[in-house]
């Protein structure tokens, strides 16, 4: 967008409704007339519906369904996270390119938003089904001062953070589920994926690139067979459209806030919000480990560290850094 198309939009927007001058808008930006109507018509191509008449002025009618900075930021109420969006209409990957902007010197909080991606990533190299304009696909850069040993937790952190906001949204708590280590499932079925890529320096992390992936508004019947039986989306569920703008300025919100808990006081200070969510305790689990190895056992608490403790038949109890696990249905407790 040209640099006073976002001033244009910003009047118009406090104009609240009301028609906007050529003239007014002119002299706010100190431009000609000719140059905001060139504002106007760029906004126009971007999908606002602008209505213009002569000597009436312009009026704001509608937003575009679009993740632009200028729809994530308008009302934005964080003080790091998000001031700085990259928008892509379309990429291979949202990590990727956060973490080429991380390693060229981005700052803190900087977040690439993608409408679709063509090579999504989840964890152990799955695919993520990333069709454009319909869901959420970011990446966050983070340079956290905390040791590469409370790295884990950032994860579960950002899960307890998307939980809450998806909670919020469906409007029932006891519905939202945080699966070890980086779903979030709505109705049993997952809704969101967290895909987090670190660079250490020594003992500290270096930074990090969270990757975040939300279905808001894809019909379930569209994702591809494999995921059908077990993925869902916030409109499905709901039976309605979410928007996705304010989802995001809620969710920016509240993983600012969560993350900064976690840096100042460590995961330990945030675990009440992540146990509100976390319902695997007692359950069956199957955890398919890297490297082939298959768990059979008892779910239990995360460790401090963000480990998954697993009781097996004999009594034993193994602790899970990295795994892909399958659960009982809810209820179904180990043998």
């Amino acid at each position: 967008m040209n640099d006073g198309a976002p001033l244009v939009l910003q009047s118009l927007r406090e104009s609240d409704g009301r028609a906007c001058s050529g003239g007014a808008l002119a002299e706010r930006l100190g431009v000609s007339r000719a140059q905001v109507w060139k504002h106007v018509e760029a906004l126009r191509k971007r999908g606002y519906e602008i209505e213009g008449t002569p000597g009436g002025g312009y009026r704001l009618a509608a937003v575009p369904d679009r993740l632009y900075p200028e729809e994530i930021q308008a009302g934005l109420a964080t003080r790091w996270l998000g001031r700085e969006v990259l928008w892509l209409e379309e990429t291979d990957s949202t990590n990727r390119v956060a973490g080429e902007r991380a390693r060229a010197g981005a700052p803190h909080g900087l977040a690439v938003v993608a409408e679709g991606q063509t090579a999504g990533r989840g964890r152990l190299g799955r695919a993520f089904f990333s069709p454009p304009h319909v869901n959420l696909y970011t990446s966050i850069v983070l340079r956290p001062r905390i040791a590469l040993a409370a790295a884990p937790t950032v994860i579960l952190a950002t899960g307890a953070a998307v939980a809450e906001v998806v909670a919020e949204e469906v409007g029932d708590p006891a519905a939202v589920e945080v699966k070890w280590p980086n779903d979030v499932l709505l109705g049993g079925r997952k809704t969101s994926g967290i895909l987090m890529e670190l660079v250490a320096e020594a003992t500290q992390v270096g930074h990090l690139v969270l990757g975040i992936g939300v279905n808001l508004n894809v019909d379930r019947e569209l994702f591809p067979e494999e995921f059908r039986a077990g993925a869902t989306s916030l409109a499905s569920y709901l039976g309605r459209r979410v928007d996705r703008a304010a989802f995001v300025r809620r969710l920016f919100v509240t993983l600012e806030d969560m993350l900064d808990l976690h840096a100042e006081r460590g995961f330990a200070a945030l675990r009440p919000r992540f146990d509100r969510f976390y319902r695997m305790a007692g359950r069956a689990v199957t955890v398919s480990e890297p490297g082939g190895t298959r768990l059979e056992g008892e779910a239990l608490e995360p460790d401090a560290d963000g480990a998954l403790a697993v009781r097996r038949a004999d009594g034993s109890v193994v602790r899970v850094l990295a795994g892909d696990v399958t659960l009982s249905p809810l209820g179904g407790a180990a043998r």
